[in-house]
């Protein structure tokens, strides 16, 4: 009988292991990745995805691909989205609206990813308020995209599932622009002015930024009243950040001159992870490793450019003497000097009908120029700026400063009546004494002279 009781005592501690087993709950957290149970434990975590959020708000490739949807680059080479938009040629297959859509929602649901767990971060209250006000200054960014390119669209301040995502209805464009207005105003009076970041935070968004780009999308729909009173926030008082003129206009745009005081917003360069190199498309083609001219400067933007004196162009004046100084650090033309990265410079000659010309900047040269002009605004040919050996530069990208600021409270003032002197004097006169103009004097037809700076 032994042998029995034994084979079946073994049986039932099998029995008993195997109920056991089945005892053991079946979704437990995985140990080789993070969940939502595992990830929300500490401040540099939380900061991980909010850094996540800041990449999908804005980058370089965004800000050049809207200068190229506009009348100020003609674009040359190739046949993208982007290029098929500006020819006025594009159809439901192009993928270029969906594209926008796709990241703005992306960016937005990264933030309240964010916003929706925070709280269960042990940290510090302060830190985590303005953690959550640098979110949702980001996501009402991504709405403003979202809201300007499409008008009514989709808008929630939650996250949702895929359900409701399929069923959502669009919000007027009204109540989405209200909205923003209203949560920028909150998030202004919760983030630090410039000046309260310790200098490992430079580049967060700050109160400053909040106030600026609500001045923005205020300008953007013609809402005067308000661009006077959010932009005046910066033009005549400091609560919100001391911000002036910086002295060198080119110069604004170099690695050395990173922080300064007319940078509001920028977009930060991160070593390895967040660099950029579109501006090697866009410089002239004689440069080394330039590989092709996606899109040049139009003659109409050139044009636009007044005299040095203030008075506007017109064909009886020399094309490029005694023009509005930013011209020539902006754009470069026929004969203008650039130094290269290695700090030897050259002239450039884009004249297609001189026989000695047998250079890369020629008007005509396949893959390169067909107006005749290149960029040179965010060309650094310091060496700090670039990568060794390729275009990929590290300069932080600036997306708002105190000079829009300045031009957007000047067009609100006009346009509601009350420009004067001292208005002038603040803002178009600063601005073209900044630049070098021979004349500063109070304009009479103030529009033109306003949209034209």
């Amino acid at each position: 009988m032994r042998p029995v009781l034994l084979k079946n005592t073994l049986w039932s501690l099998f029995f008993l292991l195997v109920l056991s087993a089945g005892c053991v709950e079946l979704e437990v957290t995985p140990t080789d990745q993070f969940t939502d149970e595992t990830y929300w434990t500490s401040p540099e975590k939380a900061a991980s995805l909010l850094n996540m959020a800041y990449r999908q708000m804005n980058n370089p490739g965004w800000v050049f691909r809207d200068e190229r949807l506009s009348d100020n680059l003609y674009n040359g080479y190739g046949n993208d989205n982007v290029r098929v938009v500006s020819n006025g040629q594009a159809n439901a297959t192009n993928t270029l609206f969906n594209d926008v859509w796709k990241d703005c929602y992306a960016g937005i649901k990264t933030t309240h990813t964010f916003l929706e767990n925070i709280d269960r971060v042990p940290m510090d209250e302060e830190l985590s308020e303005r953690m959550k006000a640098e979110a949702r200054f980001i996501r009402a960014f991504l709405y403003f995209q979202l809201t300007n390119w499409y008008g009514d669209i989709p808008f929630f301040t939650k996250d949702i599932d895929l359900p409701i995502a399929k069923s959502i209805s669009r919000t007027p464009q009204d109540d989405i622009v209200f909205w923003i207005h209203q949560e920028l105003e909150e998030i202004a009076e919760i983030l630090p002015a410039k000046e309260e970041y310790a200098e490992e935070d430079r580049g967060r968004i700050t109160s400053g930024a909040a106030v600026a780009f609500n001045a923005r999308v205020a300008l953007n729909f013609n809402e005067y009243p308000l661009v006077k009173e959010y932009a005046g926030k910066l033009v005549n008082i400091t609560e919100y950040g001391a911000y002036s003129l910086f002295p060198d206009y080119e110069g604004l745009f170099h690695k050395a001159n990173e922080y300064n005081d007319e940078i509001i917003l920028d977009i930060q360069f991160v070593p390895e992870d967040l660099t950029w190199g579109e501006i090697s498309t866009y410089v002239p083609f004689s440069l080394p490793n330039v590989q092709y001219t996606l899109a040049c400067p139009t003659q109409d933007l050139v044009d636009s450019y007044l005299m040095k004196d203030g008075s506007a162009w017109d064909e009886t004046k020399d094309v490029y003497d005694d023009r509005d100084p930013r011209m020539d650090m902006t754009i470069i033309h026929h004969n203008s000097t650039i130094t290269q990265k290695d700090g030897t410079t050259y002239v450039v000659n884009v004249d297609p009908n001189d026989p000695d010309n047998d250079t890369n900047d020629r008007i005509g040269r396949e893959n390169g120029t067909q107006t005749g002009y290149f960029y040179r605004k965010y060309y650094d040919s310091s060496s700090e700026a670039w990568t060794v050996g390729s275009w990929d530069c590290n300069i932080n990208f600036v997306a708002l400063r105190y000079a829009d600021v300045l031009l957007m409270y000047a067009e609100a003032m006009n346009e509601l009546g009350e420009m004067d002197a001292a208005v002038w004097d603040k803002t178009i006169k600063a601005l073209r004494q900044r630049a070098g103009f021979d004349n500063t004097s109070l304009a009479m037809d103030m529009l033109p002279e306003v949209r034209r700076h």
